[in-house]
């Protein structure tokens, strides 16, 4: 399930930024990328989600 602020893949092929949960795993309100930089916001639910972007810390430097 996401959380607020996470990026998510909808079953379009559009990203969506959540930017309120309505109500857990059901229903969100989300910023929908129409184009670069370009937004609308619109309310989804779960079902509309195919997958969800995790963020991967990764060091500055690499340790040789």
């Amino acid at each position: 399930m996401p959380h607020i602020y996470q990026t998510v893949r909808l079953k379009n092929g559009k990203r969506a930024t959540i930017v309120e949960i309505l109500e857990q795993g059901k229903a969100y309100i989300a910023d929908v990328e129409l184009s670069e930089g370009d937004f609308e916001t619109e309310q989804i639910v779960q079902e509309d989600i195919v997958s969800v972007f995790v963020e991967v810390e990764q060091p500055l430097q690499q340790v040789a």
